[in-house]
Parts: structure tokens; sequence; C-alpha cells
């Protein structure tokens, strides 16, 4: 018979343990309470399915010491790193610990989040970080620095194999806001969050410039301004939520999604035409128009506060994810501008390296003109939205609602780009430009020798607007499959992307392409 374990063992097991859980101590956590924020370990376990997950590493610690200088180090080096599941699927997580060190990294620590990012690239699953880091440990060095750079490799490496999602959860400075920055989507929490490259005091030794952390990186500052933020949420535990929700349309459900619901989708059709004017500079909502065709009503806006011409997420449609890309006419009219153009580019290669299917629901009256966009480099910025739709080789639909013009018209997915079916509204319009500006270049010498230029004007409006800009006229040119109703519309795209659901496109062989960073 065996005998019991030596009551010493399972003490310092009980002990060690311990000593891991209180992390930096009882005080430095009651500290991170008062802030209203979560400690790193609650984080992880408010992210995984009932708050279990498997831990790499536990116990790992610096064993580097500066020469002079007494620094105690800590069981799990300030972060927390493991695997569980999230809505029933297998993800990895990283959450940084403040209450050691601040959650300053070091060698030790940063090494421990590389090698869970690499066991995710192995089995091809989900990476997340949480992430609240001062930056790199000083007193570490070029140590510290080394595994950083490591880190940026293997993020370079997972991009496009794996689906990338960092959350900014507290401060984030230095070369600890490189990672979360190279991740696909990027939450963060307001006014407990920033996430900058360099601190105040540095800008003010360095420029004389005074600014707060807020104000330098912020979270206002990231979602509206500097579009780093996809998402900002209002404490810990809804960031989480929203982390947990995102991961449910870009990974392929363990159970494949019914949808259940009793909405009557062809009557919901119909009534977009109650908020859709005819009028073309007319605004109204895109996403009120959006919601009217997807499952459930339901649409996850992504950068919301960000390029606002532009709005992009997901949905799904019949049960499937889709990405989303529309023209917001309420602001600038729905024209495209460089920030616009970014936001564009960025999701549809997410899209498409992570095979969802596109909609694009263009109503667009072209690139937004001006000396301060053309200084922005709007032909450099508006190329990615050619390069990334061209490229991408998932499932595309595009649906015209009212208007698509000029250069605009080609980036948001045309025909001739490489989109597998265009539907348009009837009462769209396909131009160079509208046909108030086409008709005074086209007949400005006529209208300068008119007796009633005005009435000659409005003569020739009518009828170019009846023979070119139509969407019929468009469809006997083969740029338009199919001219529907809004209450077919819901229908006509389930039925497009069924039959694309096998589509497979040969490229070229060749390294990579080279868009227009």
């Amino acid at each position: 018979m065996n005998k019991a374990w030596e009551h010493t063992v399972r003490e310092k097991y009980d002990s060690m343990k311990a000593e891991l859980f209180l992390a930096g101590g009882q005080q430095k956590i009651d500290k991170q309470h008062s802030k209203g924020k979560l400690t790193a370990r609650e984080r992880m376990e408010a992210l995984f399915d009932g708050g279990v997950f498997h831990e790499f590493e536990m116990y790992a610690k610096s064993q580097f010491q500066l020469e002079n200088v007494k620094k105690k180090h800590y069981l799990g080096d300030g972060v927390i790193c493991g695997y569980g599941n999230v809505n029933g699927k297998t993800v990895y997580a990283v959450s940084e610990d403040a209450t050691i060190s601040g959650g300053a990294s070091g060698a030790t620590q940063v090494e421990k989040i590389c090698r869970t990012l690499e066991q995710a690239i192995l089995v091809r699953k989900p990476f997340v970080m949480l992430c609240e880091s001062g930056g790199a440990r000083i007193e570490e060095g070029i140590m510290s620095l080394s595994a950083h750079s490591r880190l940026f490799r293997n993020n370079a490496r997972a991009s496009g194999y794996i689906p990338q999602i960092a959350a900014i959860m507290g401060n984030c400075a230095g070369g600890s806001s490189y990672s979360p920055a190279m991740c696909d989507f990027l939450f963060m929490v307001d006014k407990t969050s920033q996430l900058f490259v360099t601190g105040p005091k540095v800008v003010k030794a360095i420029t004389g410039v005074e600014v707060t952390m807020e104000d330098l990186g912020g979270a206002t500052i990231h979602s509206t301004y500097s579009g780093q933020a996809h998402f900002v949420c209002q404490d810990d535990r809804e960031c989480i939520e929203g982390i947990k929700r995102l991961l449910e349309y870009i990974t392929k459900p363990s159970i494949p999604y019914l949808n259940k619901s009793q909405i009557d989708y062809r009557a919901l059709g119909k009534e977009i035409e109650s908020f859709v004017p005819e009028n073309k500079r007319s605004p109204y909502d895109v996403k009120r128009a959006i919601a009217h065709l997807v499952d459930d009503q339901a649409f996850f806006e992504v950068l919301p506060l960000f390029a606002k011409s532009l709005v992009i997420g997901f949905a799904r449609i019949n049960g499937n994810t889709v990405g989303i890309v529309a023209n917001q006419a309420n602001y600038n009219g729905g024209a495209l501008e460089c920030d616009a153009a970014d936001k564009c580019a960025r999701f549809v290669r997410f899209c498409d390296c992570f095979s969802i299917p596109l909609l694009t629901i263009v109503d667009v009256p072209g690139f937004l003109p001006g000396i301060e966009q053309e200084r922005k480099g709007i032909l450099r910025h508006g190329s990615k939205i050619l390069f990334a739709y061209s490229e991408a080789t998932v499932p595309r639909v595009s649906l015209i609602l009212r208007k698509a013009y000029g250069g605009a018209y080609c980036a948001m997915d045309s025909k001739a780009l490489g989109c597998d079916v265009v539907f348009a509204w009837p009462i769209c319009e396909f131009a160079v430009m509208g046909a108030g500006g086409a008709v005074d270049v086209i007949y400005h010498k006529q209208l300068e020798e008119a007796e009633d230029p005005a009435k000659l004007r409005e003569e020739l409006i009518r009828k170019y607007e009846e023979k070119y800009l139509d969407p019929y006229f468009a469809a006997t040119c083969g740029m338009v499959d199919e001219v529907i109703l809004p209450e077919e519309t819901r229908d006509s795209i389930i039925a497009a992307f069924d039959s694309l659901k096998d589509k497979k496109v040969d490229v070229l062989p060749k390294k990579h392409g080279n868009i227009s960073l």
C-alpha cells in the first residue's frame, strides 16, 4: 500500500500557489480594484468559459539581477499565459500583471508571451492579449528589447494565419505598445487605458509640450483620430465581453448557427424604402439599412468613431458570418477619403485572410476632393482599396443602393475589379460624375451660347440621366447582374453567397504583392 504524500509536499504546493495568486501583493491588488480595474488573473477568468484555463510556465521567474541593485523577482514574472475555451472553442491568451513592476516587461515575461503565441500558431487557434505594461524593464536593457523583437516577429508570422486580438486595459507604453498595434483588432477601456510609444514626461523633455496621458494616448484619441482602437468599452468586463462577441463572428462555430428568427425579412426589406431617399443628395443612416438585411437585425460594427464616411463590421446572413463594407451617406455624403480608404482596405484584407465573405453596400459620390486630401496622399491611400479588393479571393457580392460615381465606383468592389455578383436597386445611378457636373463639362459651349442656359441645362441633365445613368444601361454593359427591389435584396444576397460557397481562385505564383502602404 502506497504511503500518503508527505504533508510538506502539499504544504509547499499550497504555499507556491498562494504566492503566485497574490502576485504583487494584496495592497497592489486593492489599488487595481480601486481604479475600477480587474487583476490580470481576474481578466483571464472572465475571458474563458467558466473561468477555467490551463496555464503555461506559471512559476517562471526572472533570473536577471543588476549589480548592486536589489530587486524582488515574482513568480510568473508579471504575465499569465494559457489556453482554454471561449464560446466553446480553444483560444490562447496572455494577461499582463500591473501589480508586478507596473507590468513592465522583462525578458522572461516576453518570452512567455512568445511561446504562448508560437503554440497558438502551431495549433492554429486565436490569440488574445490583455495588455497593461509600462514598457520594457530598463534594468534588463537589451535582453528585454531582444525578447520584444522576437514577439514582433511572431506577430508578423501569425498575421493572416490566426486571428490576433489585443485589449489595452491600463497604461501601455514603449516597446509594449507595438505588439498590440500589430494585432488584427484592438480594444481599449475608456478613461483607464492609454497607449503610446513615449509618455508625457518624455514628450515634454524632448518637445517642451505638456500633455496628459489621456490626451496623448487615451481611448478617444485612438478610436477617433489615429484609428488604432477598433472598439472602446466602459470597463474591463464590457471589454472582455466584446472580445468574446468578436470571436463568435470571426471563428467557425462548433455548432452550426441556425437562424430561428420569426422576422418577416421581406417586409423588413420593403420598409427600407421609407428611409432611403430617392434624392441622391439626401442623407440617411446606412446602418439602419444593414440592420434590415441581416439576421436578427444584429450588426457588429468595427471602428465606429473613425473615418465615419465608411461603415465596416460583421453580421450573419442566413446563419453565416459576412464582412460588410458600406458608404455612410450621413457623413460627407459617403465620400471616400484617406482614412476611410485605410479602414476599408485593412478590413477587406482581414476578411480575405480568414475566408469571411464580403458584402459591399455602395452609395458613393466619389473620392473626397480638395487640397488637404491630395496632400495626405489620396491616390496612395485610395489605391489600397483597389489592391485589397482585387487581391481578395473570398466570395464577394455588391449591392448598389443609389449611386456609384467616378473612381469610387471602381474602388467599391465593382464587377471589373473582381466582384462575383453585383446587384443594383432601380433608383441607382452609375457615372463618372453626377449628371449636373457631366453636362457642365460636356456641353459647356452650348450652354454658353444658349438663349436660356438654365432651361437647356435642365433638359440636358434629364436626357443624360435617362440615357446613361440608370442601372439598366449599366446592366446592358455587363456591370450589373440583376436589378432588384429592396424586398428582394436579402433573398438575392443569400442565393448569391450560397452559389459562391465552393469558390476557388488560382493566384499567380509570386511571393506577395506590393500594396501601396
